[in-house]
C-alpha cells in the first residue's frame, strides 16, 4: 500500500474527495481502496481537514516512482506484538491500582498467561458514578470512591483524551483494545482522539469483563497499607479490605497508585521505598463560551456540523523562569469537583463524547518545582497541594463550594460579585470572591503576566467575562517512586509505574508504561 500525507479538504467536501485527490496525485484514473489513517483540523488560514490516507493500488512501486510527490511513500505499518505466552507462576502477580497503567499491565499479563490479582482501593465505575454524582449534588464526599479513586483512575472523569507527545507502538494497540471494548472508532484516526467520560465508563466495564474472562482476580475496596521485605526483596503486602486486613504473599507487585494516593505514598515512604518530590503545575480552571472559541478558530465555518467543537493548546514563558500553559482542555464540558480528602477543594475538567455543553474549560496552570514547596522532604509536594486546596475550601465557604472570579476582576485584584456572560459549571456550588486570597502571590503574578500573552495567541482567552475556578493541583503526581532499568524500586520485586509513580502523563502514556512493566515481569518468568 501507499501512504499519502497532508491532503487538505474543505469541511463540506463530498465523501469521495480524498479518493479523487489521491488518484490525481498518483496519476491514476481512480483508486479502489482508501483507508483513513489520521485526520486533523487546520484553522490557521482557512478551515480545512488535513488527512493521511493509505491506498491500495497495483504495481505500487512503479506508481510511487512515477508520481514523484514527497507526500507519497510506501506504507508498511509497524505493529505491536504481545510477549510470548508464559506458564502462570505459582504465586500470582499483584497489580495495585486500576487506572490506565494498572489495567493495561493486568491485561498484558493476562493475555500472556499470567493473570494477576488486581487491587483497587476505590469502587467499580458504576458505583463511582453514583458516588460522584451524589457528591456533586449534595457535597457529601466519599473518600474512597470519587473522581480520583476507583476503576479507571482519575481519567474516568475527564474527557477520555488519548493524545500524547510520545510515539510508541503500544499506543495503537491500546486504542484498538479500547475500541474492541466499545470506545468510538474515531479514536483510531483523529489527531486529537477522545473517548468522552460517558463512553469511557462503558468501555471500562467491558474491559473489566475481558480481564475476568482471562482469569484476573479484581478486588474493589482493597487498599495496600504496608509491605514486608527481607534482604531488600519483597515478601508480602498488607491489604485493608471491607472485610478486614489481610496479608497477601507477593514476590512481584506493580505499583500503579495514581497521582492522588497520598496516604499510599506516605505508607510506602515509611516502608523504605525510595522516592523524591518532582515538579508539577498548579492554577485554576478557566471557562469560556464554546461559541466564542469556535468563532475565533473557525471564523465563518463556526457551527459547521462537520467540525468538532474547537480546542486550544497554549503556553508562554514568563520573566523569572516561570511558564504558563493550558492543560486538559475540555470542549463543551464542565468544571468538576475532584476532591479526594475532606475539607479541601480541587477542580478538574470533564467532557462527554458529544462535547455539546455551552462552555469550554481548561486548566490554566503555572509550573512549580521542589524549590517552591518549602521543604526538601520527598512528600513536600503533597503538603504544598494540601495547603492550596485547604485555602480554596476555606475561601469557598465550606461544603466544597469552589471560589470563582471573572478574569477582569482578577486582573484588577477586586472580588467578583457574580458572573458575566460565562456562567460556572462547577457543582455543588461556587462562591464569587478574589482568588488572590487563596493562591500564592507568585502564582497570581504569573497568571496576571500570562493572560495578556495567551490573549495574543487566541483572541478572547483573557476576555473579562471568562471565569476562573480555583484550585487545580492534580495536574500530575508530586512524587516519583524511583526505579532502575529493570523497572524495579530499591525493594526488589516492586515495580512503580504510571502517572502516580511519576512516569507518565495521561491515559495513553500511563497505559503504555503499565504494559512495559508487564513485559519486564513476563521476561523474568520466561
Amino acid at each position: 500500500m501507499l501512504k499519502i500525507e497532508g491532503l487538505k479538504t474543505a469541511p463540506d467536501a463530498p465523501a469521495d474527495a480524498l479518493g479523487k485527490k489521491a488518484a490525481q496525485i498518483l496519476h491514476l484514473p481512480s483508486v479502489p481502496t482508501v483507508i483513513l489513517l489520521r485526520r486533523s483540523v487546520d484553522a490557521r488560514e482557512t478551515v480545512s481537514f488535513v488527512s493521511s490516507i493509505a491506498v491500495e493500488v497495483p504495481r505500487e512501486e512503479q506508481v510511487l516512482k512515477r508520481c514523484r510527490d514527497r507526500r507519497v511513500s510506501l506504507y508498511r505499518p509497524a505493529l505491536y506484538h504481545l510477549p510470548e505466552h508464559v506458564k502462570a507462576p505459582a504465586l500470582p502477580p499483584v497489580v495495585v491500582g486500576a487506572g490506565p497503567a494498572g489495567l493495561f499491565c493486568a491485561l498484558t499479563r493476562a493475555l500472556c498467561g499470567a493473570p494477576p490479582i488486581l487491587l483497587e482501593r476505590g469502587q467499580s465505575v458504576e458505583q463511582r458514578q453514583r458516588d460522584v454524582n451524589a457528591f456533586w449534588q449534595t457535597g457529601v464526599l466519599q473518600t474512597e470512591s470519587n473522581v480520583q479513586f476507583g476503576e479507571g483512575g482519575a481519567g474516568a472523569f475527564s474527557d477520555g483524551k488519548l493524545n500524547t507527545g510520545t510515539k510508541d507502538l503500544r499506543h495503537r494497540w491500546i486504542m484498538e483494545q479500547l475500541v474492541a471494548c466499545g470506545a468510538p472508532e474515531s479514536i483510531l484516526t483523529d489527531a486529537k482522539p477522545h473517548v468522552g467520560t460517558d463512553r469511557f465508563h462503558y468501555t471500562l466495564m467491558a474491559l473489566r469483563q475481558t480481564l475476568l474472562s482471562l482469569g484476573a482476580d479484581i478486588r474493589f475496596g482493597h487498599r495496600i497499607v504496608g509491605l514486608t521485605a527481607e534482604k531488600g526483596a519483597l515478601q508480602n503486602i498488607r491489604v485493608a479490605s471491607p472485610h478486614g486486613e489481610y496479608v497477601l504473599p507477593a514476590q512481584k507487585v506493580v505499583l500503579a497508585p495514581g497521582h492522588s494516593a497520598r496516604d499510599t505514598f506516605a505508607i510506602l515512604y515509611q516502608a523504605g521505598l525510595a522516592m523524591e518530590s518532582k515538579p508539577f503545575a498548579v492554577g485554576v480552571r478557566i471557562e469560556h463560551l464554546q461559541r466564542d472559541m469556535d468563532m475565533q478558530q473557525y471564523k465563518q465555518f463556526a457551527g459547521h456540523p462537520c467540525l468538532p467543537p474547537t480546542s486550544y493548546k497554549l503556553s508562554c514563558h514568563l520573566p523569572g523562569g516561570r511558564s504558563a500553559f493550558s492543560f486538559c482542555v475540555c470542549p463543551g464540558g464542565q468544571v468538576v469537583a475532584a476532591a479526594s480528602e475532606t475539607g479541601q477543594v480541587v477542580t478538574n475538567g470533564m467532557s462527554e463524547y458529544a462535547r455539546d455543553g455551552e462552555n469550554i474549560n481548561g486548566g490554566f496552570l503555572i509550573n512549580v518545582t521542589p524549590a517552591d514547596f518549602g521543604s526538601a522532604h520527598a512528600l513536600s509536594g503533597i503538603a504544598f497541594q494540601r495547603q492550596l486546596e485547604k485555602a480554596a475550601y476555606d475561601l469557598g465557604g465550606g461544603g466544597y463550594a469552589a471560589p470563582v472570579q471573572r478574569v477582569e476582576d482578577f486582573l484588577l485584584h477586586r472580588p467578583s460579585k457574580g458572573p458575566g456572560r460565562v456562567h460556572p459549571t462547577y457543582r455543588p456550588a461556587v462562591s464569587y470572591t478574589d482568588l488572590h486570597r487563596c493562591l500564592p502571590d507568585f502564582i497570581c503574578e504569573a497568571m496576571v503576566g500570562a493572560l495578556p500573552e495567551l490573549e495574543k495567541k487566541v483572541r478572547g482567552y483573557a476576555d473579562g467575562d471568562a471565569l476562573l475556578t480555583a484550585v487545580e493541583t492534580r495536574s500530575s503526581s508530586p512524587v516519583r517512586i524511583m526505579r532502575d532499568l529493570s523497572g524495579q524500586a530499591n525493594i526488589r520485586g516492586v515495580y512503580p509505574c504510571g502517572e502516580g509513580a511519576g512516569y507518565a502523563g495521561g491515559i495513553l502514556s500511563a497505559a503504555a508504561d503499565g504494559m512495559r512493566c508487564a513485559e519486564m515481569i513476563l521476561e523474568e518468568y520466561k
